[in-house]
Order: C-alpha cells, then sequence, then structure tokens
C-alpha cells in the first residue's frame, strides 16, 4: 500500500522516492511492486547486503532503482523502510527482511519512527549508506556487482567508519552533558 501510495504521489507531481536497507529482498510481490513503482517514475534506492531478486537499471522496467550492497568490516543486521510520501516523510525499522517466509509464516515487527531526532539519525544513515565509495557494491542490470571507487580524499572513508565516528560523537557530547551541573542549583557539601 505504502509502494502504492507513492507511485499516486509521483504521478500526482510530488517527486517519489523509496529507501530500503535490508539483508534480503526475496518476496516477489514486493519486488513485482517496486518495479511499477520504478516503471511509474519513481526514485527507488536499495540497500541489500545478500540476497536481491530485483534488478536495477533494466530500461522499462527498472531504471529508476539502484541497488547497493555494503561489505565492510561489519555485518549488520539493519532494516529501515523510508517513503517521501509527498514531503510528509514516513521511516520504519524492523525485524523483517522482505523474504516471503518472513513476511508470512513468522512473527516480525516493523514500526514507525515519530520522534524527529531519532528520524534524522535514520536519515543520517541512509544517506552516509547510499554515499559510500569505499564499501559500496553496485548492482548491475545482469545481477552481478561492480565495487565502487573512491575518487576523493573524503571518499577514502568507508560508511562503517563515518557512522562508528559519528558513534563516538554522540557518546562523547553525552559524556559532557552528563558532567555538566544544571545552573542556579549549588550543591552544598553535607557535613
Amino acid at each position: 500500500a505504502k509502494i502504492a501510495r507513492e507511485i499516486e504521489h509521483h504521478q500526482a507531481g510530488t517527486p517519489g522516492l523509496i529507501q530500503f536497507k535490508m539483508n534480503a529482498l526475496e518476496d516477489s510481490d514486493i519486488v513485482e511492486a517496486l518495479y511499477r513503482a520504478s516503471q511509474a517514475g519513481v526514485k527507488v534506492d536499495l540497500i541489500v547486503r545478500d540476497t536481491c531478486r530485483l534488478r536495477p537499471g533494466i530500461p522499462g522496467l527498472s531504471e529508476t532503482i539502484q541497488v547497493i550492497s555494503i561489505v565492510g568490516r561489519l555485518l549488520e543486521h539493519t532494516r529501515i523502510f523510508y517513503f517521501h510520501n509527498a514531503g510528509e516523510e514516513e521511516f520504519f525499522i524492523g525485524s523483517a527482511d522482505c523474504m516471503k517466509r518472513n513476511l508470512e509464516s513468522r512473527v516480525e515487527v516493523v514500526t514507525p519512527i515519530e520522534a524527529p531526532e531519532l528520524r534524522a539519525e535514520l536519515r543520517n544513515m541512509l544517506d552516509i549508506q547510499l554515499n559510500d565509495h569505499r564499501s559500496a557494491w553496485d548492482m548491475l542490470e545482469d545481477g552481478s556487482y561492480r565495487q565502487r571507487q573512491p575518487r576523493t580524499e573524503e571518499e577514502q572513508l568507508s560508511c562503517h567508519q563515518r557512522l562508528m565516528a559519528h558513534a563516538e560523537k554522540r557518546q562523547h557530547e553525552s559524556m559532557r552533558l552528563k558532567k555538566r551541573r544544571p545552573r542556579g542549583i549549588t550543591i552544598k557539601p553535607s557535613l
């Protein structure tokens, strides 16, 4: 329903955008829905670590779809589902990969993310990974992969290095805030 809604928004003149990050994309219904979205002109960015049945870049079928796989130091299990939704952005996280067994015969959870600061974190994570030039491999239309090559000094850092640096920065900021004393309160030593 959300993929179909993104198509409707796009056809009404609002650029459509779907971004998924998962370990596997095997469910044929979702693959077909993403193909329909691409045929309607919706941009689709997929970060799929393992199996992906969809083939990107095929004229008339999937030319607005890119599929990348991140292969690096860390084995991630993040699942993020993003829909532009005519500017009313929606982010979901969950345990389910887009596999028939996960969607039809297992108990999996997907939940919306409403808090603006958490949505900003997810946006940052997706952007960092989609723009990786060290650990990202682009899927070609025949299903093979080609590794991206860094072109600049900045692109030498992998998305994992960038995400770890971001996490360390947040940890340091958190520790700094914990050490601050509230203003206007005087703590008197006990006698």
